[in-house]
């Protein structure tokens, strides 16, 4: 028998531990991030299953990318720019002032020198994305007033990736040519060309594709836009996570911007997951052995110097003590982009040694396990009279009203909800329908309002009521099921088909069922009624007196069966007779007869 494929057997593994610790750990309460740490503990340090854990952490920091898009996906533009305070003001206070702390406590340690000390600090005073959101995503608390403000730092800590590893180059001395303003320009040209193809190009790709109904290549576009925008900003000297997030912004007016999202959300989670796994694999045992005391003293000094001047800076920026608290514990590990940069500085070789950075390296990583645990503790920190304050705006999603199909029928359903002041989110799967809905002032979405994942995205959890205008009897039936088994808590109001087909939403127990034709037809009469001289208050009535008949015939149909309530029905008696005379006469034969004898006509 063959030997596996390495490849394969490396993904087995990775997958693996994602399927068994996840259950556990969430079971457990300590969350799906520690679970993934301690699965890459096992499987790399301690069982030696995959040897390799940088090449793995490289590929799965594409979870990272994916993650920054769908975020980028929730912030329109306008948002981003309400936002500016908090991520230029806040964030920028963070990283100086926690990076100055931070500077100071390495020089104190003389195990570098003021260069290396510099680049130590700001390295550790950067948070991971990946973690902190991973937790925020959890609890279900991204849009809460404490986790934008969250959101806020760690993307300025993206943005400020650049300038330090520009640093780099400047402390290590004029040992290689350096172009910093070049370097700033092709960065800046890069956002720039960003933002013009994200507002021009990308709709109307996607309003290509749409139309096609490819599935595959409307997941197949996600990928390449993700990936595309990624690496160009990585050309450009950015992070790839920075131009996966201007990318998800830029589609965050967009339409097909659900359908993108549920596109995208397996790929984000697996590969997420993957990436806490390469950060236990990364993790090097020897070193923490070799330099035990010296890790157990730094990494609580790291997390208590980071929550503190976090704490400090929220209070003074106006947020609570509960808010400021629960930032603080949530970013007080080192992030990702202190691999980057504490390797980029060891291979300079002036600045830290091979030593030095795999020290700071574990450090980072023994902070990032705690993470967790930190949380858990803000919890216990925070007054007893909490009161969380949830941030509105929820970009376009999440309205009381969740409208699945722009149908006729539905636009007009739509037409009373707006003018009763009410927010309505719209998702519909027909490319066409939505760009001339749009010419319109309409705001709708490109989504398969059959896929659980789409419904999600559109903000079904936070639904009063869905209501249902498909085109077809099969999908609108599919809908109703999906909907009543895992949205149990929202009101069904489904637009039927026939009789036949709202006696049959009757019987699953939809909240309110009406037929496209029985209003129309019931007015049609009426004014037919009024024309031919009846009096208005008169057909008014016996209009309201067939609404009400048609209604108990339903529910005597829906228990009895189809033929009940037929006595109900208003009929005229109709003798049948030829439309055409016979052109002869028909003698009526006796039973005595002769029949073997032609009668005669």
């Amino acid at each position: 028998m063959s030997a596996p494929n390495a490849f394969f057997t490396e993904t087995l593994l990775l997958l693996g531990g994602t399927v068994v610790t996840a259950p556990i750990f969430k079971k457990l309460g300590l969350g799906t991030v520690l679970g993934y740490l301690a699965a890459g503990v096992v499987i790399g340090p301690v069982l030696h299953g995959i040897s390799d854990g940088e090449a793995v952490l490289g590929v799965a920091e594409l979870g990272v990318v994916f993650l920054l898009f769908i975020i980028g996906l929730e912030l329109k533009p306008t948002r981003l720019w309400q936002m500016r305070r908090d991520i230029f003001g806040l964030g920028s206070a963070q990283v100086i002032f926690t990076g100055i702390a931070l500077t100071f406590a390495a020089w104190l340690t003389g195990m570098v020198d003021w260069r290396g000390s510099i680049i130590a600090g700001f390295g550790l005073a950067l948070s991971s994305t990946a973690f902190a959101m991973q937790i925020l995503d959890d609890q279900s608390d991204i849009n809460t007033r404490y986790g934008q403000r969250s959101f806020s730092m760690l993307l300025f800590q993206d943005l400020a990736i650049v300038p330090l590893l520009a640093l780099i180059t400047v402390l290590d001395g004029p040992k290689q040519e350096a172009h910093p303003l070049t370097d700033l320009a092709i960065a800046v040209a890069a956002v720039a060309g960003m933002i013009v193809v994200g507002r021009y190009l990308l709709t109307p790709l996607f309003q290509v594709i749409g139309r096609t109904g490819a599935r595959e290549a409307m997941i197949a576009a996600a990928l390449f836009v993700v990936l595309g925008s990624a690496t160009l900003m990585q050309m450009a000297g950015l992070s790839m996570a920075m131009g996966a997030f201007l990318s998800g912004v830029m589609l965050a007016e967009s339409s097909y911007r659900h359908e993108l999202e549920a596109d995208i959300e397996p790929f984000r989670g697996v590969l997420l997951a993957i990436f806490f796994i390469a950060v236990g694999l990364s993790l090097q045992l020897q070193v923490i052995y070799d330099h035990a005391f010296f890790i157990l003293m730094a990494v609580p000094v790291l997390l208590a110097v980071k929550a503190l001047v976090i704490y400090g800076l929220c209070r003074i920026s106006g947020s609570s003590h509960n808010d400021a608290i629960r930032i603080a514990l949530l970013l007080p590990q080192g992030g990702e982009f202190g691999f980057v940069l504490f390797s980029t500085a060891a291979s300079t070789g002036g600045l830290l040694s091979d030593s030095t950075a795999s020290l700071l390296i574990a450090i980072v990583t023994l902070s990032m396990a705690l993470t967790p645990l930190a949380v858990a503790l803000s919890k216990r920190l925070m007054t007893a009279d909490a009161h969380e304050e949830i941030d509105e705006n929820f970009e376009g999603a999440g309205a009381d009203v969740l409208m699945i199909g722009f149908s006729r029928f539905g636009q007009i359903a739509a037409q009373i909800l707006l003018a009763g002041g009410r927010e309505v989110t719209v998702i519909d799967f027909s490319a066409d329908r939505i760009r001339q809905a749009s010419s319109f002032g309409f705001r709708i979405y490109f989504g398969d309002g059959t896929r659980k994942d789409v419904l999600r995205s559109a903000g079904i959890d936070r639904a009063k009521i869905v209501v249902i205008c498909t085109h077809t009897r099969e999908i609108t039936d599919k809908i109703v099921e999906l909907v009543q088994a895992e949205y149990s808590h929202a009101r069904i109001f489904v637009r039927s088909y026939d009789r036949i087909h709202s006696i049959a939403l009757r019987k699953v127990g939809v909240d309110y069922e009406l037929r496209e034709t029985l209003e129309s037809g019931l007015v049609f009469g009426r004014r037919t009624l009024e024309e031919l001289g009846v009096g208005e208050a008169e057909a008014m009535a016996i209009q309201e007196d067939i609404r009400k008949r048609d209604e108990q015939r339903l529910v005597l149909q829906t228990t009895e069966g189809p033929q009940a309530g037929a006595d109900m029905l208003f009929s005229k008696p109709v003798k049948p007779e030829p439309l055409i005379k016979p052109k002869r006469s028909v003698e009526v034969i006796d039973a005595s007869d002769d029949l073997s004898e032609p009668a005669s006509i």
